[in-house]
């Protein structure tokens, strides 16, 4: 083994010392300090309008135009979020990403990052809800990047954590979902409930499918990559929100995730990819310069106008039920025939279904719905075999039938009907005596 050369003038002693100087700063710098904070959620709400209309207090970790907040819609329950959008513009500001989604906390909950690098957010009595699970690893501060990542980093500027590897029902540009997590997006349950709402967005192995979960006993597919829009080959593992220029002037820019959705004619960098409480997958664009009316909902995967599909293949179109033609809501079937359509259009109510209680049901003509478009149904079966097996399920609303293939399907959720011209396409609807 070779031998380190020593200078004669350097000594045993100075060797011994500067080896525990070397020593200290290695301690030194594996031991720097954090950046430390703690904000509490109290004090006076801002004025400025925000979507949900929510009431909310600003924190001072912001990097324009984001920013975080605790926001609540209901009283004495609270999420720690990022917003986007400026006051400067008088628009209303988004909410874009939540730490502790489904889990709100209360007046006086603290928001820290401690001096083990971990960041916490807890309820006023020390009881943690969340965190990033960051203690001892090296974490010496936290930032927002200009395009809305949250980030906890090291002494050399690598990233700990970011909040881009969680994403809720949203992406912002540059934002990824990768076929191992984060692999989706969940829509919000409604604007005064935050917590997790009935539709997903899943990036799977052969492109990204939506669901609807909870309504049955696995999730119901209403739209999947098998038309090739969504559809992903590779390379790589992953797909990511961007918006780029699409001419060399920056005349008009592209929003892509797989492939194009909408085309701004701005700078579209301060963008968002969100799966609404609706159940539609839409982009919302913010286009800073003008000091009214900044945001834009430039792309709608269900619409005719700004999208891909049509409008009415969205389950929710006509809210709990109803028939939909050219992305019109036109009518609400009942056993009295078809009547005007209005918000409170549902089907029959089938809380008193039980073994024994034989349902009647009536029939829709020419219509179609997600069950039929994105899932093979069953046959060839008798129409008799298919009505009693959506006797026999109390879950069951009623079922799809095409009379020419003797096709069937059972439906947990009927949702929105979709007018067609081919008549031998029937839905037929539960209802108890």
């Amino acid at each position: 083994m070779a031998v380190p050369f020593i200078p004669p003038s350097f000594s045993s002693a100075s060797l011994c010392l500067c080896l525990l100087l070397l020593a200290s700063a290695t301690i030194q710098t594996r031991g720097q300090k954090v950046e430390t904070f703690t904000y509490v959620n109290e004090g006076e709400f801002g004025p400025y309008i925000t979507e949900y209309d929510a009431s909310y207090r600003v924190l001072p970790i912001a990097s324009s135009p984001f920013q975080f907040a605790f926001y609540n819609t209901t009283p004495d329950a609270f999420y720690l979020a990022l917003r986007m959008g400026t006051v400067r513009s008088e628009s209303i500001l988004r909410w874009v990403w939540e730490a502790n989604r489904g889990r709100p906390v209360r007046e006086n909950a603290t928001f820290s990052l401690l001096p083990n690098g971990n960041l916490v957010l807890a309820e006023a009595d020390g009881r943690v809800v969340w965190s990033t699970n960051t203690a001892n690893k090296g974490v010496v501060g936290l930032k927002v990047l200009p395009n809305g990542n949250v980030v906890l980093y090291d002494a050399k500027g690598r990233f700990v954590w970011q909040s881009f590897d969680y994403p809720t029902d949203t992406l912002l540009v540059g934002q990824s979902l990768r076929l191992r997590d984060p692999n989706k997006l969940v829509s919000r349950k409604s604007a005064v409930d935050g917590s997790f709402g009935i539709y997903s967005l899943v990036f799977g192995p052969g492109g990204i499918t939506m669901y609807i979960n909870y309504v049955a006993s696995k999730p119901l597919a209403y739209y999947n990559y098998s038309d090739g829009l969504l559809s992903f080959s590779g390379p790589g593992d992953s797909v990511t929100f961007v918006c780029e220029p699409e001419t060399e002037d920056n005349f008009a820019w592209e929003c892509k995730l797989i492939i194009n959705l909408s085309r701004p004619k701005y700078n579209a960098t301060l963008s968002f990819l969100r799966l609404d409480i609706d159940g539609n997958l839409a982009v919302y664009t913010y286009y800073d310069p003008v000091d009214y009316r900044a945001w834009e909902k430039t792309f709608a995967f269900f619409s005719d106008e700004k999208g891909w599909l049509n409008g009415c293949g969205l389950p929710s179109k006509c809210g709990a039920f109803g028939v939909c033609e050219d992305e019109m809501c036109v009518a609400c079937p009942s056993k009295d025939g078809l009547l005007g359509w209005s918000t409170s259009c549902a089907t029959p109510s089938l809380a008193a279904c039980k073994e024994g209680v034989t349902p009647k049901y009536y029939k829709v003509k020419g219509v179609e719905n997600f069950l039929s478009t994105y899932s093979d149904g069953e046959g060839a079966l008798k129409l008799e075999e298919c009505k009693r097996r959506c006797n026999i399920d109390c879950k069951c609303q009623g079922f799809l039938y095409w009379e020419k293939d003797s096709r069937c399907w059972l439906a947990p959720l009927l949702g929105t009907l979709s007018k067609v011209s081919n008549s031998s396409r029937v839905a037929y609807v539960k209802y108890l005596k």
